[in-house]
């Protein structure tokens, strides 16, 4: 089957109407894509409130290297709570919901699936192996591409007044390199050129393109997310917590990377990272490359992701660009989907290849404490994906090839 042929000048469906799922149906609107946008209740209620009938503003500085910037105001083909209906014809899916929140996804998803489809997760976040287990479990032979991608393509945020959720979504950055991978790996070519018809890529399209990782487990260990997030709310909990009441004039203002992050910050989250590339290689998979200076600036490694390898903004300088982007609470998916999913997976990977993960291991058990959550019991597991049973070797032939061990009776 030719997957390129088939998605061309077919809709694109966008599941997920949060602050990435706005962004990407937005801007493939308005890059000329035809889209449908879904979400599900109870959230639904909030995320898709007015735009079916006021449509979507897609706005913002949308800060990057080469200056790509697109603004304004689009109507779907779709808005709808109906998976089946959002994906019926369309070529291209994009989920972009928080990980949690997959599997709901996919159980609507898998009956509608068609042959020829190419799934993208932003960001994957093992969405991919999750899809294919759920796949399996439920009989689908569907012939499709999936894939998933280390991040977003923005830095954005829904537009909330009041407690009202708004049509309308901000963009602060766009990247200009994005990390993807396919499950199996056979399918990588055919994931990757398929960005070229999702408008949303367009930035990285006419960037510096679209980067294939070594794996899905490459894309994992190359979400930023866990390295960003989690050692700058926990070490930073004292900042955050205290903005706009001790420190600061707005609460609403606070960053943890404009106000929070801070050279000792950045040592946790390199040995973090270390911690990271002794699992990639202890796996025999890869990880986004870093150098150690790039993680003590203002931005750490996020700001390579839109500005280049030698984008810096040192800590003695406001970051401005962030401001507004929190969190405000602990209680916040910086912690409660960062830890229980991307940290947990990479102490479940230390424990099966024999790695040493302090610094996850405290994390983990810091959050834990600070949210009153026991995610050594609720995160990610190895067997919840699919993977536990297997040995490396058994797990690299399905990463690669796609050749499924199943445990045996």
């Amino acid at each position: 089957m030719n997957f390129i042929e088939n998605v061309q000048n077919k809709p694109i469906a966008v599941l997920g109407a949060g602050g990435v799922g706005k962004a990407v149906a937005g801007d493939c609107a308005l890059a000329g894509n035809t889209v449908r946008l879904c979400d599900l209740p109870p959230f639904s209620d909030q995320t898709l409130f007015g735009v079916e009938k006021q449509g979507l503003k897609f706005y913002g500085d949308q800060l990057n290297l080469y200056g790509f910037e697109r603004s304004g105001r689009v109507f779907f083909d779709g808005v709808t709570t109906d998976v089946a209906e959002a994906v019926k014809g369309a070529g291209i899916v994009i989920l972009t919901t928080p990980s949690l929140g997959h599997r709901a996804f996919f159980e609507k998803l898998i009956p509608a699936l068609e042959d020829g489809m190419i799934i993208h997760i932003i960001p994957d976040n093992y969405g991919s192996l999750l899809l294919r287990k759920m796949m399996r479990e439920a009989g689908c032979d569907k012939k499709v591409v999936i894939g998933g991608w280390s991040s977003s393509p923005y830095g954005s945020r829904v537009d909330i007044k009041g407690g009202v959720v708004l049509p309308s979504i901000r963009a602060y950055y766009r990247a200009i390199t994005l990390r993807g991978a396919s499950l199996p790996s056979l399918d990588q070519d055919v994931f990757l050129e398929s960005t070229k018809h999702i408008g949303a890529f367009d930035a990285i399209t006419n960037g510096d393109g679209v980067a294939g990782g070594d794996t899905v487990m490459d894309t994992g260990f190359s979400n930023v997310n866990p390295v960003l997030h989690c050692p700058g709310v926990i070490l930073g909990v004292g900042v955050m917590e205290n903005w706009g009441v001790i420190y600061g004039e707005e609460k609403n203002d606070f960053s943890i990377y404009s106000h929070a992050y801070c050279p000792s910050i950045s040592k946790v989250q390199y040995g973090l990272y270390e911690e990271q590339c002794a699992l990639a290689e202890a796996m025999n998979v890869g990880i986004q490359f870093f150098e150690k200076k790039q993680f003590f600036s203002r931005e750490n490694i996020l700001g390579c992701e839109y500005m280049g390898p030698d984008y810096e903004i040192p800590f003695e300088e406001h970051d401005y660009i962030q401001y507004g982007t929190g969190p405000f609470t602990v209680h916040n998916r910086y912690i409660t989907e960062d830890i229980p999913v991307g940290c947990h997976v990479y102490h479940e990977l230390g424990k099966k290849f024999g790695v040493k993960t302090p610094i996850v291991d405290s994390l983990i058990s810091l959050a834990g404490v600070m949210t009153e959550s026991d995610y050594y019991e609720t995160g990610y597991t190895l067997d919840y994906l699919g993977i536990g049973h297997m040995s490396g070797d058994e797990m690299l032939e399905y990463l690669h090839k796609g050749t499924y061990k199943p445990l045996e009776a």
